[in-house]
């Protein structure tokens, strides 16, 4: 499939592993395509070791082009200029960014994507309150009955 596309260059992988071991599953080797930002394999989730590398030449240029994508499950940004990586990462609009590391969960912070990747959070306060259910109460304590109000 990839050999075939002219739109991608496969920079390594791409493949199924040699070993014999590996042809029964789903075994993929890890894999960097180079294509551009509106090829297919650049505007989907592929969970599997593929990377896309897409080039650019400025900051808002690369913002635009993550937002592009309909799905928004997490950034990474690798850079040695942390203002920027926050400032980059702030604008693309993801559920988790990674700066100069990649996943890295933690059960205390939320994990969940925005747009059409996923719905809610998982782990933290937030994944928590998907298992619970709230209830009010009101109460009074006085000794008499608190008189429904009359409309005016």
């Amino acid at each position: 499939m990839l050999a075939s596309d002219p739109a991608v260059k496969v920079l390594c992988g791409g493949k199924r592993p040699a070993e014999k071991h590996y042809n029964a599953g789903a075994f993929f080797l890890p894999t960097i395509l180079a294509v551009e930002n509106d090829h297919s394999l650049a505007q989907q989730e592929i969970f599997g070791p593929v990377a896309c590398v897409i080039p650019f030449d400025e900051e808002e240029e690369v913002i635009e082009m993550a937002n592009r994508s309909e799905f928004g499950l997490a950034c990474g940004v690798w850079t040695e200029n942390f203002p920027r990586a926050l400032r980059v990462g702030a604008l693309i609009n993801t559920g988790t960014v990674w700066i100069n590391t990649f996943k890295v969960n933690a059960v205390n912070v939320p994990f969940g994507g925005n747009k059409a990747s996923g719905y809610g959070r998982e782990c933290g306060v937030q994944g928590m309150r998907a298992y619970m259910t709230e209830k009010s109460y009101y109460v009074n304590t006085g000794a008499t009955a608190v008189p429904w109000p009359r409309a005016v």
